[in-house]
C-alpha cells in the first residue's frame, strides 16, 4: 500500500471517519488525565509557586502553535510538487488550529511571565517571533478567502507558509540563537540539568501528547469539512453550466 493513496479525497475520507472519532477520544482522556494530574496532583514550584502549573498548557500549546505551521510546510510542498487536493486542503484546515495554539500559548505565557518577570510583555526574542508567527497565520488565512480560484490561492499560500517558517523555526530556537532574552530554555531538553522536575515532566507529557491528539482529530475533522465543501463547489459549478 502506497502513501500516497491517501491523497485521494475517497481514500481519505473514509480512512479518517474511523480514525477520527478514536483519535479524538484518546485526546479527550490524554487531556483530561494530564491537566487534572498536573494542577491537582503536583506541588507548588518553591520559587514560582502554583503559577508553575501554567507549564501543562503552555508548553503544550507554543509546540503545537510551531508544530502546525511545519504540518502545513511539509503539506504546501507536497500540493507544490505532487498538486494533490487533501495536501493543500489540510494545511488551509491547519491554518486556524495553529491560530489557536499561538493565542493560547501567547496569552498563558504572559500569565506566567507577569509574576517572574514583572511585566505582562516584553520583547523578548521568542516573544516576537511567537507573535510574528501569529501574524503569518492570520495572512496565511486571509490570503485563501482573498483569491477565488482554489489552485490559486494553494499556490500562493504555500509560498507564504514556506516564508513564515522562518519565524516557526525562530520561536523553536530563539533562546539557544540569542542567550540575553527572559525566556527561560527548553521545558523538555536532552540535558537532565535543563529539564523540569519528574513531578512536573511526566505530566507534562501526558498533556502533550492529549495536545498532540487533539491537533490531529482537528485536522481531519477540518479536512474533511473542505474537502465536502469542494464538492458542493464543483456540484454547483456544474449545475450552473448545465
Amino acid at each position: 500500500m502506497s502513501f500516497w493513496e491517501y491523497a485521494n479525497p475517497k481514500k481519505f475520507m473514509q480512512t479518517s471517519s474511523w480514525a477520527l472519532p478514536w483519535v479524538a477520544g484518546l485526546s479527550v482522556l490524554a487531556l483530561a488525565g494530564g491537566l487534572v494530574w498536573g494542577f491537582f496532583f503536583t506541588p507548588d514550584d518553591y520559587k514560582q509557586g502554583s503559577t508553575v502549573k501554567i507549564i501543562y498548557l503552555h508548553v503544550p500549546s507554543a509546540m503545537m502553535a510551531i508544530n502546525a505551521w511545519v504540518m502545513m510546510l511539509v503539506a504546501s510542498l507536497i500540493w507544490l510538487v505532487r498538486r494533490h487536493h487533501v495536501s493543500a486542503l489540510a494545511a488551509k484546515a491547519a491554518a486556524p488550529i495553529g491560530l489557536t495554539f499561538t493565542a493560547i500559548a501567547l496569552v498563558t505565557g504572559m500569565m506566567w511571565g507577569q509574576p517572574m518577570w514583572g511585566t505582562w510583555w516584553a520583547w523578548d526574542p521568542r516573544l516576537t517571533s511567537f507573535l510574528i508567527l501569529g501574524l503569518f497565520y492570520l495572512g496565511y488565512m486571509a490570503l485563501w478567502q482573498a483569491v477565488e480560484d482554489p489552485d490559486t490561492a494553494a499556490d500562493l499560500t504555500s509560498v507564504l507558509c514556506m516564508v513564515g517558517s522562518v519565524f516557526a523555526l525562530l520561536s523553536r530556537y530563539a533562546v539557544n540563537f540569542w542567550n540575553q532574552g527572559l525566556h527561560q530554555g527548553a521545558s523538555l531538553s536532552m540535558d537532565k540539568e535543563e529539564n523540569v522536575s519528574d513531578v512536573y515532566w511526566f505530566p507534562l507529557l501526558v498533556c502533550i501528547s492529549g495536545f498532540v491528539l487533539l491537533f490531529l482529530a482537528l485536522v481531519l475533522m477540518r479536512t474533511r469539512t473542505e474537502i465536502r465543501a469542494r464538492r458542493l463547489q464543483a456540484l454547483l459549478a456544474r449545475e450552473r453550466l448545465a
